[in-house]
């Protein structure tokens, strides 16, 4: 645990999320710490050369900090990094700033979540490739919604409380939970098997990752209430960009 003298924070675990230029030499960084959730701090003359710092603020890297002042408007003081450290793969970055934004729209500031600190630690470490990323993403959003008290029990039907049954089906409500529907032509419909999948978050499946990835994106989409990820956006921008010969 950090140990705060006056208004100084020691050692604190974190991990960068985002940063922008501040006046010439400085930079204004969103970091998501173990014990005091998501901060914003300055970090002056980060960009000057020679600048030791510049080499260790980097995404997706664990790293442990120290700061003077507020947690949110602080300054930096110091910064640690492992000099080895499980690498995001190059094809999953974009699966990485992903977190990163649902993180920063739907974290609150200094509201921490040690929880979920760790949930996304486990997360980028898994995110080594295709084989992967969807089912790291897919239990990423299920534990992240869970924490925040937004999380759906996909093992119970909400009217009744009765437990879904494989080979039954049902539609997911994402503001209410599961009800039962009387046949698999009814739109949405999806067949207790795979709810269960996901709410034992063993999903091996190529039908139950797409299942889970429907669930959970409703959720998702009505819990931001209207802000679009610009993360999503790009993704479909590259996705639906024209091959060319220069690739």
């Amino acid at each position: 645990m950090a140990q705060a003298r006056g208004r100084r924070v020691d050692l604190q675990p974190a991990f960068l999320l985002h940063q922008r230029d501040w006046r010439d030499s400085s930079r204004i960084i969103e970091f998501f710490t173990r014990d005091y959730g998501r901060i914003a701090l300055f970090a002056k003359g980060v960009r000057r050369p020679g600048s030791g710092l510049a080499s260790v603020l980097r995404p997706f890297v664990p790293i442990v900090l120290t700061w003077q002042g507020s947690g949110d408007g602080g300054t930096l003081v110091a910064a640690e990094a492992p000099d080895v450290v499980s690498a995001v793969a190059p094809a999953c970055l974009m699966s990485g700033f992903y977190l990163n934004e649902l993180i920063l729209k739907l974290l609150g500031r200094e509201d921490p979540h040690p929880e979920i600190f760790e949930t996304y630690a486990v997360a980028l470490t898994q995110l080594t490739g295709a084989s992967t990323e969807r089912q790291v993403l897919r239990l990423f959003e299920k534990r992240f919604l869970d924490a925040l008290g937004f999380g759906i029990d996909y093992a119970h039907c909400l009217a009744d409380g009765d437990v879904v049954a494989a080979g039954r089906y049902y539609r997911v409500d994402p503001a209410r939970g599961v009800l039962a529907v009387a046949a698999p032509g009814t739109a949405h419909a999806v067949d207790g098997a795979d709810l269960l999948a996901l709410a034992s978050e063993d999903l091996s499946t190529e039908g139950q990752i797409q299942v889970a990835r429907r669930l959970l994106g409703a959720v998702i989409e009505a819990v931001l209430d209207g802000r679009e990820l610009n993360s999503r956006r790009v993704a479909r921008a590259v996705k639906s960009r024209p091959m060319t010969s220069e690739g």
